[in-house]
């Protein structure tokens, strides 16, 4: 059942964004489209509100709850960037907006977006691990939660590699000339 409303929040989550988007560039209902996007969220919370049930029903926590918590903690973290990539490429297809701004290729601005990106991983994973760790206390030690200790690790692990990776542009900066030519190879 749990694997299920996460599928279904996944689905809930591209429609109201396309619904929401619809209603601001094709119906012209900024307004309606703000109300529709913060409906999103509702997903989420319906998730955790269900897990929390399926725990204090009984339920032996496992594989699926533990990728409810990183579901919600990545929804958290990543959603309003998700929203704001959709709505910078709906615009320009749909509404005559600028052509949405690729990362850059080099130097420091590259290195900034890294670092960036590192950090809305790292935060969407602390929101998970914040969430195994408050299931693994509502469970108690009475339950089994080494599924929940698993999930836990590798999202340290996500957060890990995406420091290395970041640290790896601070350490090694691309040059904006060298990505510039590169992309004149091809």
């Amino acid at each position: 059942m749990i694997v299920t409303l996460i599928v279904i929040c996944e689905v809930g989550f591209w429609v109201l964004l396309a619904g929401g988007l619809a209603l601001r560039y094709f119906a012209k209902m900024p307004r309606a489209s703000v109300a529709v996007l913060l409906c999103e969220p509702l997903l989420e919370a319906l998730l955790l509100v269900v897990t929390v049930i399926d725990l204090k029903n009984g339920a032996e926590p496992d594989w699926k709850h533990g990728l409810a918590a990183v579901y919600i903690g990545f929804s958290v973290a990543m959603g309003h960037s998700m929203v704001k990539w959709a709505d910078a490429r709906f615009a320009h297809r749909f509404a005559g907006g600028p052509r949405p701004a690729k990362a850059p290729a080099g130097g420091a601005a590259r290195t900034l977006h890294e670092w960036k990106t590192a950090g809305r991983w790292t935060l969407a994973a602390a929101i998970a691990i914040g969430l195994l760790q408050a299931g693994i206390w509502y469970v108690g030690g009475d339950g089994n939660v080494d599924s929940l200790r698993m999930w836990q690790q590798r999202m340290l692990w996500l957060i890990g590699i995406n420091v290395i990776i970041a640290l790896s542009y601070t350490v090694f900066p691309k040059k904006v000339e060298e990505s510039r030519s590169r992309k004149s190879l091809f």
